[in-house]
C-alpha cells in the first residue's frame, strides 16, 4: 500500500490509476479494497467533489478514464500535460486528498513516550511516588495532574510545590487567607488540618493516635495553632436500675444527692471541686513534637451547642490548667500565647503566668475576656519584670485599682513592653493615676488602651502632664470614660506641647466638642510631621547607599 501523509484530519495519498466502480463509494471502503485510482461518482457525490475541487484545481484534479461518461474531466494543467506527451499515461506521482466521512476518525500520531510515562507515574503515584528523580519540567507536569486527595503520608514530605498545596486548600476550604499563614499554602494546609482535628477531638472517644500520627508529617510546617473550641468528654446516661423481683412491693424512693460544695452555679463561676470527666484534650505531646511552633491561640468552650447548653461545656479545669502550663513552659519557641473566653480566674491565671516567668522568647500574652482580678494582675506585673514581653492584653476582665497599681509599678521600670490593653476593666482614677505616674518615667510604651474604666478628671489631669513630657506614646484610648469638660481642656493643653502622639480616642468621654476638634487638629499636625520625617529619612539614606563602596558597581 502506498505511503500515507497526514495533514490534520486529511489524508494525502499518491494517485494511481485503477478500475472504475459504478455507484457511490466511500473513501475508507474504497481504500480497504486495495484500489488507488479514483472511484466512479454519481450525481449525489459529484456535488461534494466539486466543492473540494473548487478549492484547488491543481491538487484535486482526477484524470478521466477513456470510455466512461461519468468520470471527471481533467483540469487544464493536466490536459496540457497530456497534449505535450499524448503517449504517456496518467502521472502516478500526482497527489490527491481524501477527507474521512467519520468526523472522529483520524490517523493521529502515537503519543510521545514521555507523555505516556507521566500518565503512568500519575496513575500509580500513591503506590510508587516518583518525583525527585524526574527533570524539573516533568515534575511540573506530574504535579499538575496529581489528585489533591492523595494520602498525606505520600505527599507531606515529598511535595513542596505551592501550586499543589494551593489546590488542596481551595478544594477543602472555600475561604483561604494565606497571608495569615506566612504566605505558604503548605503551611496553611497543615495548620488548618491540625486545628480541625483538635476542634473535633472528643476525649475518651476519639483515638489520640489520629493526631499524634500526624506529627512526623507536619512538625516542620506548623507554626501556629488556633483552636476556638475544645469538646468535653461524652457523658453517658446512667444505666437503668435492675427490675425489682416479683412480689417485693414498690421500688424505694431515691432522694436527689446533696449539692456538692463548689458546684458550678448559674453565674458560671468556677468552684474548687471539679469533675475529672470534664477534662479536655491535653496538648503536651502535640506541642512537644512541633519544632517551630510560635503561636498558640486557644479558647476552651463549645461552639453551636444550641439547646444542649451547659456551663460545664465552658469549663477550664485545674487539670487542663496545669497541663497547659507545663506545655507552654516546655515550648521554648513560643512567641505568642492567647487564652481568651475560657473563664480563667485568678488562681488559674497565676498558674499559667508562673510557668511563663523567664521565658526566653515570649513576646505577647493575651488573657482577655476572662475572669482575672487583682491577684491575676499582680502575677502579670511580676511577669513584666521577668520576661521580654512586648504586648500584654488584659481587656474585659475584673482588674481594679490594686491590680492597676501593681502593673504601674512594674511599668515604671520596664524596658520592653510597647502595648498595654486594660480596656473594659474597672481601675478607676486610683489605678489610672498610678499608670499616669509610671508613664512619666517609662520610655518604651507606645500604645495604651484604658477605655471603659470609670476614669474621670483627676486621671485626665495627670495624663495631660504626661503628654507634655512623654516622647514615646503614639496611641492613647480613653473612650467610654467620664473625662468631662475640664478634663478635656487639660488634655488639650497637654497636646499643645506633644509632637509624637498620633492617635487619641476620646469618644463618649464627655469632652467638649471644641476641645475634641482642637485635639484632632494637633494630631493631624503630628501625623503630617511624622510623614515628612519618614520621607526625609528615606531621601537621606539614598545618597549614603549609592556612595557606599560596598554597593558601588
Amino acid at each position: 500500500m502506498p505511503t500515507e501523509f497526514l495533514r490534520g484530519n486529511v489524508v494525502t495519498l499518491p494517485y494511481a490509476p485503477g478500475p472504475l466502480h459504478q455507484g457511490p463509494v466511500s473513501q475508507r471502503s474504497f481504500l480497504s479494497q486495495g484500489h488507488y485510482g479514483p472511484p466512479a461518482y454519481t450525481s449525489s457525490s459529484m456535488d461534494n467533489l466539486n466543492l473540494l475541487s473548487s478549492t484547488s484545481n491543481q491538487e484535486w484534479a482526477f484524470p478521466t478514464a477513456q470510455g466512461s461518461g461519468t468520470g471527471l474531466q481533467p483540469s487544464k494543467p493536466l490536459a496540457a500535460e497530456k497534449s505535450k506527451n499524448p503517449n504517456s499515461g496518467p502521472n502516478i506521482r500526482r497527489m490527491r486528498r481524501i477527507i474521512a466521512e467519520d468526523a472522529e476518525w483520524s490517523l493521529a500520531i502515537v503519543p510521545l513516550l514521555t507523555e505516556l510515562c507521566i500518565q503512568h507515574i500519575v496513575k500509580n503515584f500513591q503506590n510508587n511516588p516518583l518525583l525527585k528523580q524526574l527533570l524539573p519540567e516533568h515534575q511540573q507536569k506530574v504535579l499538575e495532574h496529581l489528585s489533591p486527595d492523595l494520602p498525606l503520608t505520600v505527599t507531606a514530605n515529598l511535595i513542596d510545590h505551592e501550586n499543589y498545596w494551593r489546590r488542596c486548600c481551595t478544594r477543602r476550604w472555600p475561604v483561604c487567607h494565606v497571608a495569615k499563614h506566612g504566605g505558604s499554602w503548605k503551611r496553611m494546609f497543615f495548620e488548618r488540618h491540625l486545628e480541625n482535628l483538635l476542634k473535633h477531638f472528643i476525649p475518651g472517644t476519639t483515638d489520640p493516635a489520629m493526631i499524634l500520627d500526624l506529627l512526623p508529617l507536619c512538625r516542620n510546617y506548623v507554626r501556629r495553632i488556633q483552636v476556638d473550641q475544645f469538646l468535653p468528654p461524652v457523658r453517658l446516661p446512667p444505666p437503668p436500675p435492675p427490675p425489682a423481683p416479683a412480689g417485693s412491693g414498690p421500688p424505694p424512693v431515691r432522694l436527689p444527692p446533696p449539692p456538692r460544695t463548689g458546684e458550678q452555679s448559674d453565674s458560671g463561676s468556677e468552684g474548687d471541686m471539679e469533675e475529672p470527666a470534664m477534662d479536655h484534650y491535653q496538648l503536651g505531646d502535640l506541642v512537644a513534637g512541633l519544632n517551630y511552633l510560635e503561636e498558640l491561640d486557644l479558647v476552651y468552650g463549645v461552639k453551636d451547642c444550641g439547646m444542649n447548653f451547659e456551663w460545664n461545656l465552658f469549663l477550664f479545669t485545674y487539670r487542663d490548667c496545669h497541663s497547659l502550663a507545663a506545655t507552654i513552659k516546655a515550648c521554648h519557641t513560643l512567641k505568642i500565647f492567647r487564652l481568651t473566653r475560657s473563664q480563667l480566674d485568678d488562681d488559674k491565671a497565676r498558674i499559667l503566668i508562673r510557668s511563663l516567668l523567664d521565658h526566653p522568647v515570649l513576646e505577647e500574652l493575651d488573657l482577655s475576656h476572662n475572669l482575672i482580678g487583682d491577684r491575676g494582675a499582680r502575677g502579670a506585673a511580676k511577669l513584666l519584670s521577668h520576661s521580654r514581653l512586648r504586648v500584654l492584653n488584659l481587656a474585659n476582665n475584673q482588674v481594679r485599682a490594686p491590680g492597676a497599681q501593681s502593673l504601674a509599678h512594674a511599668l515604671a521600670h520596664n524596658t520592653h513592653l510597647v502595648s498595654l490593653n486594660l480596656r473594659l476593666n474597672c481601675i478607676e482614677d486610683e489605678g489610672g493615676q498610678a499608670l499616669a505616674h509610671a508613664l512619666q518615667t517609662n520610655k518604651c510604651l507606645t500604645t495604651l488602651h484604658l477605655g471603659g474604666n470609670e476614669l474621670s478628671e483627676p486621671t485626665a489631669t495627670l495624663l495631660a502632664q504626661v503628654l507634655a513630657i512623654n516622647t514615646t506614646l503614639t496611641s492613647i484610648n480613653l473612650s467610654c470614660n467620664h473625662i468631662g469638660l475640664d478634663g478635656g481642656k487639660q488634655l488639650l493643653e497637654g497636646m499643645s506641647d506633644n509632637k509624637t502622639l498620633l492617635e487619641f480616642d476620646l469618644r463618649l468621654s464627655d469632652v467638649a466638642q471644641e476641645s475634641e476638634y482642637l485635639i484632632g487638629q494637633a494630631l493631624h499636625a503630628n501625623r503630617e510631621a511624622a510623614r515628612q520625617r519618614a520621607l526625609n529619612t528615606g531621601h537621606l539614606m539614598l545618597p549614603i547607599t549609592a556612595n557606599d563602596p560596598e554597593y558601588s558597581v
